[in-house]
């Protein structure tokens, strides 16, 4: 039996209707929902890790927000591992939940969960980052490719027209958000690039996200291209951690800008007392209670508005986009502590 889950993509001067149509292909691998739950509603969310701040805090806003809707979360975790993601996906399938929402390691590799939540007749939320190359119900994140953008564009009017020498520290390659950030980013450096008035003495990927990723690639560059350097373009806030760790040992730290992203507590701090330059805060309480909104609607078989549309590589996926804001030490009080996203007291 064929599932039709209703979204209107919405656009400055029209709504549209779309009616997306869920096809069982083949057998189930688990209980099929052939409708709207009768009782209460249970969502299956699935993350990538829970090691970092920001994804704990992402669980416990969205947990508390389908509670307050009534529905009941079944949270896994995979801990960075896609084949122990793929299981925790079928396990959840298993549970007879009503709806799927996933938080890739690797937005390509989870297509498979997300096809096995489909083939069971589950609408599939791919949530903050994209799951690629599947017929996904709809995604919520943030503007990536704005992200990138936003920090480029800070360093560059931070740097006011120097030579600026820098690094670049871009995300997991299996993250399709590290890939949207580094598109962002070059859409303002390239140009720059160009004329020679910045040179990118080192790049690379940080393995997972993690900052003892991005601490070796500082310790690389400066090994390889010495300490003449102005700026390191990190990717987020981790990532920022672990270049500042390096900049601190060649005592460095508080005179090269780094940019950051996620407005985690320690990147605040750094941005307190000087060694990081900037941060993206994304109002994750936001997005968390509308992405639980929107899960508790799609397993209900309800409308849901979206204000865009994102290519996985299968098709234009309807995408609910929530906006950033650069945090400097400039604004910190106005934006983070204001929202109550920390307290000032520890920003010290």
């Amino acid at each position: 039996m064929n599932l039709r889950v209703l979204l209107v993509t919405a656009s400055l001067i029209f709504s549209v209707l779309i009616g997306l149509v869920l096809s069982r292909r083949g057998e189930s691998t688990g209980p099929a929902r052939s409708g709207a739950p009768t009782g209460k509603v249970r969502i299956g969310l699935s993350l990538d890790t829970l090691k970092e701040e920001r994804w704990q805090r992402d669980r416990d806003r969205f947990v508390a927000k389908a509670t307050e809707l009534g529905a009941e979360v079944y949270v896994q975790s995979a801990n960075s591992d896609d084949s122990r993601q793929m299981q925790d996906v079928e396990a959840l399938i298993s549970r007879g939940v009503d709806v799927m929402v996933i938080v890739p390691h690797n937005g390509e590799a989870m297509a498979k969960g997300a096809n096995a939540a489909l083939k069971a007749g589950l609408p599939v939320l791919s949530y903050d980052r994209l799951i690629r190359d599947a017929d996904i119900t709809l995604y919520i994140s943030f503007d990536n490719f704005r992200v990138g953008v936003l920090q480029a564009e800070f360093l560059v009017n931070q740097l006011k027209g120097r030579k600026t020498n820098l690094i670049r520290i871009y995300g997991s390659k299996t993250d399709n958000n590290a890939l949207l950030f580094k598109a962002g980013q070059d859409s303002v450096l390239q140009p720059l690039i160009d004329r020679g008035d910045l040179t990118v003495v080192f790049e690379d990927w940080a393995l997972d996200w993690k900052p003892e990723n991005a601490k070796k690639i500082v310790n690389a560059a400066i090994s390889a291209k010495g300490r003449n350097i102005d700026a390191i373009l990190a990717s987020n806030d981790g990532t920022a951690g672990g270049a500042i760790q390096a900049l601190t040992e060649e005592g460095l730290a508080g005179k090269v800008l780094v940019t950051g992203q996620d407005a985690e507590l320690a990147a605040c701090q750094r941005i307190q007392r000087g060694t990081q330059a900037m941060t993206i805060y994304k109002p994750l309480a936001r997005l968390a209670d509308r992405a639980a909104e929107v899960a508790v609607a799609l397993a209900k078989r309800q409308v849901v508005i979206a204000n865009g549309a994102v290519d996985n590589g299968f098709k234009k996926v309807p995408s609910i986009l929530e906006e950033v804001v650069v945090v400097d030490k400039s604004n910190l009080a106005d934006t983070v502590v204001k929202d109550g996203f920390h307290k000032a007291e520890d920003l010290k």
